[in-house]
């Protein structure tokens, strides 16, 4: 079975899976989804939206972040992990989004790679939540389940991303990401994968299967 005949069948499980999806993170506003993206780096969504919860009760736009004390968002954020980094990246994102865009959260690829702290994956959902821009958000689960089904065999995000988007339909990239990163979470874990309960166990390669 070539890759673009398996694509297909695992577009079709999935959203007989999984008919309804959505991102995880809780967000008011464009930039507050920025914001709560970066923090998912290394953590949680779960724990991220127990975080922003109340974090945006304080912070809510671009000028609050740019503003505020920095001493104060990294003991917002600190539940997060690496809050120095995180706290510095998202002040100076704030000031680039209020000083190059006038306060707006940019709607294209390369405009929001010149924030700092946003990378190709922080992008793709903004794009895809705030913009509905069809692309492929490669988070770890993502990463892991495409390795595992054989549309891959890169390590890097980023050509993941790439080689993902050669044999995915346009249409169907922004649910694709989502019902992956649910399949992954509830079924195709990083450990102890729940293989007898899973529809593609005959057209994966993963050698511990």
């Amino acid at each position: 079975m070539n890759k673009k005949t398996k694509i297909k069948q695992v577009i079709k499980n999935l959203k007989e899976m999984f008919p309804e999806v959505q991102t995880q993170l809780n967000y008011n506003n464009p930039f507050e989804l920025l914001v709560a993206t970066i923090l998912s780096a290394q953590c949680t969504d779960k724990q991220v939206n127990n975080v922003t919860k109340k974090l945006f009760q304080r912070f809510k736009t671009p000028y609050d972040f740019a503003e505020g004390s920095i001493e104060e968002l990294e003991s917002l954020i600190k539940q997060t992990g690496y809050f120095h980094n995180k706290a510095k990246n998202i002040k100076e994102c704030a000031k680039t989004v209020i000083e190059k865009f006038n306060g707006n959260v940019p709607d294209n690829m390369d405009d929001l790679l010149t924030l700092r702290g946003v990378g190709r994956k922080t992008a793709n959902v903004v794009l895809n939540v705030i913009f509905n821009k069809g692309g492929i958000v490669v988070d770890t689960h993502v990463l892991r389940i495409s390795r595992r089904l054989g549309f891959t065999d890169k390590k890097d995000p980023n050509k993941v991303e790439f080689d993902l988007m050669e044999i995915i339909p346009k249409n169907e990239c922004i649910d694709f990401s989502l019902r992956l990163i649910y399949f992954g979470r509830s079924i195709c874990k990083a450990i102890k994968p729940k293989c007898n309960e899973c529809n593609f166990f005959d057209i994966c390669i993963y050698e511990k299967k």
